[in-house]
Parts: C-alpha cells; sequence; structure tokens
C-alpha cells in the first residue's frame, strides 16, 4: 500500500474530533483532581455502558413475546371460529410488520439513538396487546351468544398484531444496536451481539410457561386447561410498556463519536476517501478564505463558541460516514446473495413456529387425540435449544473463527488482516451453513411422517428446527458486523432482517392452501360436521415440508457463493 501522501496528511487533523480521544500524552502539570476526574468518568462511562446491556437484555426477553403467537393462535380457530387462513394473515401481518419496518427503523436508530424507539415500543406493544385483550374477550361473547365474531373482530385485530409486530421490532432493533456498538471490541463481541438475541429467544420458553402454568384456564374437572389468552394479553400489555418506558432512559449508545472517528480513520488509511467532497469542502474551509471569515467573525462575536462548531463537524462527519457506508452495502453484490439466502433457510423457521399448534393437530384424528403432545411443550423446546443453539453459535465464533483488527468496515486492504490465531480456525460461513443444515433435518423429519400418529416424536423436529433457526439468526448479526462495520450496524442489519417478512408469509400462505386442500378432503366434511376447518393427516403438511427442505438447502448453497464464489469474501480478502 503506498505511503500516505501530503494532501492526506494534511487532512489527518480534519478526520479527528478535539474530543474524540482520552489517549495522549499526559502533561507533566496534570493534577491529582484531574486524573481522580478521568478515573471517575472512566467509571461512570463503563456503568452506562453494563446499564445499557442489562436493559437490551430484559427488553428483548419481554420483546419475544411474538415467537409465542403458536401458544394462543389454536384458539383463535377453536374458540373464536377463525379459518386457518385467517389465524395465518394474523400471523403474516405481525410478521410483515416486525420486519418490514426493519431498514426504517434501523435507519433511525444509527442517527438519533435507540431512546425513541424504546418509547415507540412502550406505546405500540402495549396498545397493541391491549386491544387484542380487548378484542378476544369481544369475540367470545358474541360466540357464546350464538353470533358470528369474525366479521367483527378479525379486520380490528390484524391490526393490534400489526402494531405488536412494529414495537416489536423498534424494541428489537434498538436492544441489539445497542450492544453490537458499545461492545464492539474485544474478543467476545460477537457473544456480547448476540446476548439480546438469545434473550429474544429464551423468551418464548419464559413467557409460554408463565402463560400454560400461571395464567390458564381452568377445566370443569379442575384441571389446566389451555392458556387464558385475554389475561396472557393484558400481562404482556403491562410488562411491554413498563419495558419500554425504562429502555427510553438506559439504552444508548457510549463514546459514539469515538466509533465515528475510528471509522473516518480506517476508511482514510484505506485511501477510500480520496476525492470526497465533504473533505475536500472542510479542507478548503482550514486553508481558504472560509478560515479567515471564521477569525473575523470570532473577532466580532467573543461568545462564540468552538464546541458548537465542533458538535456541528461531528454532526455533518457522522450524517456523510453513515450514508456513504449504506451506498458501500447496497452496493455489494455479495450481500445480496448473503441476504437471498438468509431468505430462503430463516423462511421456513418462521412458518413452523407460526404454525406449530396446527402441525401438532394434524398428527392424530379427532378419534385418537388422548396421546397427543401439548403446543406449550414444544414451544418451550424450541426456545430453549434455540437460545443454546444462539449462544453456542456465537461462542464457536468468537473462539474459531478469525476476526478483523477492527470493528469498522472491511475494505479487503491489508488493514483487515485477521488477529493472529494459534489454532486452526473455522469460518463462519461454514458455521452458517451446518445450522442450515441442522434446520433441513427437522423440516426432513417431519416431511416424511414419522412423526404422524407417534407424537412422542416432534421433539426431534422442534429440537432441530429450533437449534437451526436460533443458531443462523445469531450468526446473520454478527457476520454483517464482521464484513461491513458496526457503526451502520442498525441500517445494515435492517435490510438483511427485512427478508424473512417475505419468506413467513410465502410459506404460511403454502401451509395454509395444503392445510385447508387437506381439510376439505377430510371424512368430516364429507358427514357434515362442523370440523370441517380442520386437517389430519400427513397430507396437511408432507409436500410443504419436503418444499422448506429444498428452500433451506439452495439458500445455504447461496450464502457459500457470497463466501467462495466470483468476486466473493474470500477472493477480496474479507476476514470472516
Amino acid at each position: 500500500m503506498a505511503a500516505p501522501s501530503a494532501s492526506d496528511q494534511s487532512l489527518a487533523p480534519l478526520l479527528r474530533s478535539p474530543s474524540s480521544s482520552t489517549l495522549g500524552s499526559p502533561s507533566s502539570q496534570t493534577s491529582i483532581s484531574d486524573v481522580a476526574s478521568n478515573l471517575k468518568l472512566r467509571h461512570k462511562t463503563r456503568a452506562l455502558r453494563i446499564l445499557a446491556f442489562v436493559v437490551s437484555i430484559i427488553a428483548s426477553l419481554c420483546a419475544g413475546s411474538v415467537t409465542v403467537f403458536s401458544l394462543y393462535g389454536h384458539l383463535f380457530q377453536s374458540q373464536l371460529h377463525y379459518t386457518q387462513f385467517q389465524i395465518n394473515g394474523i400471523a403474516s401481518a405481525m410478521s410483515i410488520s416486525m420486519y418490514i419496518p426493519v431498514p426504517v427503523i434501523g435507519y433511525v436508530c444509527d442517527r438519533v439513538g435507540p431512546s425513541p424507539l424504546s418509547l415507540l415500543s412502550a406505546i405500540l406493544l402495549g396498545g397493541g396487546y391491549g386491544l387484542a385483550a380487548g378484542l378476544y374477550k369481544k369475540g367470545l361473547g358474541e360466540v357464546g351468544d350464538g353470533g358470528h365474531s369474525v366479521k367483527t373482530t378479525f379486520p380490528a385485530m390484524v391490526f393490534a398484531f400489526v402494531a405488536i409486530g412494529v414495537g416489536t421490532s423498534a424494541i428489537y432493533v434498538g436492544a441489539i444496536t445497542t450492544c453490537a456498538k458499545n461492545f464492539g471490541k474485544g474478543k467476545y463481541r460477537g457473544l456480547m451481539l448476540v446476548a439480546p438475541i438469545a434473550a429474544f429467544g429464551l423468551s418464548g420458553m419464559v413467557i409460554s410457561q408463565v402463560g400454560s402454568r400461571l395464567l390458564y384456564e381452568t377445566q370443569p374437572d379442575g384441571g389446566r386447561g389451555d392458556v387464558n389468552v385475554f389475561h396472557f394479553f393484558l400481562f404482556l400489555c403491562i410488562i411491554s410498556t413498563a419495558l419500554g418506558l425504562i429502555g427510553t432512559f438506559s439504552l444508548r449508545i457510549i463514546d459514539e463519536q469515538d466509533l465515528i472517528d475510528g471509522a473516518v480513520e480506517e476508511l482514510e488509511r484505506s485511501g477510500l476517501l480520496e476525492g470526497s467532497e465533504i473533505f475536500r469542502r472542510r479542507a478548503e474551509r482550514d486553508y481558504g478564505t472560509i478560515d479567515a471569515i471564521d477569525d473575523d467573525a470570532r473577532a466580532t462575536d467573543p461568545a462564540r463558541d468552538d464546541e458548537e462548531e465542533d458538535d456541528d463537524n461531528a454532526r455533518l462527519k457522522k450524517a456523510w460516514l453513515l450514508n456513504a457506508e449504506t451506498r458501500s452495502f447496497l452496493s455489494d453484490h455479495t450481500m445480496w446473495w448473503f441476504a437471498i439466502g438468509f431468505w430462503l433457510i430463516i423462511g421456513p423457521g418462521e412458518a413452523f413456529i407460526n404454525n406449530l399448534g396446527t402441525v401438532i393437530g394434524t398428527l392424530y384424528s379427532s378419534n385418537t387425540r388422548t396421546n397427543e403432545t401439548s403446543a406449550a411443550t414444544h414451544v418451550s423446546i424450541m426456545a430453549t435449544v434455540s437460545t443454546v443453539a444462539r449462544l453456542i453459535a456465537a461462542s464457536l465464533s468468537d473462539l474459531l473463527s478469525p476476526s478483523p483488527h477492527s470493528q469498522h468496515v472491511q475494505t479487503g486492504f491489508p488493514t483487515s488482516l485477521p488477529q493472529l490465531r494459534q489454532r486452526l480456525s473455522v469460518s463462519r460461513v461454514v458455521l452458517f451453513i451446518a445450522a442450515a443444515i441442522t434446520l433441513s433435518i427437522g423440516t426432513v423429519v417431519l416431511a416424511s411422517g414419522a412423526v404422524q400418529d407417534h407424537a412422542e416424536r416432534f421433539w426431534i423436529v422442534s429440537g432441530s428446527i429450533g437449534a437451526g433457526y436460533g443458531a443462523v439468526f445469531s450468526l446473520m448479526p454478527i457476520i454483517v458486523t464482521m464484513i461491513w462495520g458496526v457503526e451502520n450496524f442498525g441500517t445494515n442489519f435492517g435490510i438483511i432482517a427485512l427478508t424473512p417478512a417475505v419468506g413467513s408469509t410465502m410459506w404460511g400462505l403454502i401451509y395454509s392452501a395444503v392445510y385447508q386442500a387437506g381439510a376439505r378432503d377430510s371424512p368430516s366434511l364429507a358427514e357434515g360436521s362442523d370440523d370441517d376447518i380442520f386437517c389430519y393427516g400427513q397430507k396437511c403438511y408432507s409436500s410443504t415440508f419436503w418444499a422448506m427442505t429444498a428452500s433451506v438447502w439452495v439458500g445455504a448453497i447461496m450464502v457459500l457463493w457470497a463466501w467462495k464464489g466470483r468476486d466473493g469474501w474470500s477472493k477480496r480478502g474479507i476476514v470472516i
């Protein structure tokens, strides 16, 4: 790499904020009070960073309430008489509203911080679950009076779950962006990033157990029945509002200006800043007539504060850097291969989670349902296995995979060389593909009919899909931060996280169509039974899950191509 030119050196002072770093040769005149003040500041910074991390974990633990839809989704069918298409319509509306706004939410989070997003989540999650609770109670009353609750409650129920989806996206993106930026340095940065993601997955187990063991309906014989949906929604309304308000005051990016300055300096060393309009204007300002004008202004206005000018420069630099990195991210063809591959892999997992309850209902006919397993059990299995898989994947990423020397975007220049390791390394892409294959094992077992009339084997399906889904979802943001840096993480993550919405909706509709076709061919329809909205047998799901298996394998091949294909990460010297 060529040595920096004189012009580059002359621009170097422009790329730093005067207060961007505490590093420097201490003056011999430094007083004891100054040292004590700096020590106090460091302790305060560390405390704020830890507080933001803890709140991020707790907020993610609450935000995962959307993952337990299968705990009560089948009750919309049996209690409110919704069809399978309508139930999937609600689930799809929630998924779409949770993923579609993510790029915008990530963009806002990068530029204004996570605190406003936490306040937004308090409003939307609290209002959404409160509205859903009222609508469910209203629907039960109408059904009890012999009416049809679908016409009066379904449109509003969709609206409620749209609000829940957007609120979940706001708090989730705010939480993981906080951890990604506050802990972008260090050996275990992957594990710190995945911590809120793991909490999001674990919440499925925690919340489903709270619902099924504490907020349940009592059967006539005194036994424990299904979750009491009305009380369950009220519970989620209260805790979502409370945690959103707490996050408003505690979720923040610590020393963000240092992060921006470091990214700019990294790009300067790579030579990518040469010819930049913003830095050319700033050079002219310091070395041209504008500087003289500023001096005259200071002479006539002694009250003018240099800090105000520094703040303006910092905001200008941040906006320029984030916009430049967004353009670079969108123009990287490997990002599109990776995003499409992620969509093909994660879509089947999303659809399975949303339809787990009805899939279990197809394993036995209405006459032999005594041995049927419960949806709550497998929601808990998936949540537990998914959480463990997320943490293991992140730990393996930190311990076995090569890492670049900095937390900023990799340019493929020598500055991206990995930190030296003495042991054999395993690429994060290999871990990602292994996770996808694990997910496909579950879809193959289910599609083959091995669990039909054998619900005791269903743990193989929920465990495999949960493990693969969790590992894939944790490795995706890690790969994003390793390749494209953390300073624009919210936007970059949001763009790729948009894809599961399409996958979830597509596979949800496919599953519903196959399910409804099987229900129309069921004997109950010929006998004139009212149960024709239900489907029993392998015909209800087999073809759907064979197609899901193929989708996962194709997605894995696409990610492999982004790594080893033409002008892929490996060919460009990207450390991953």
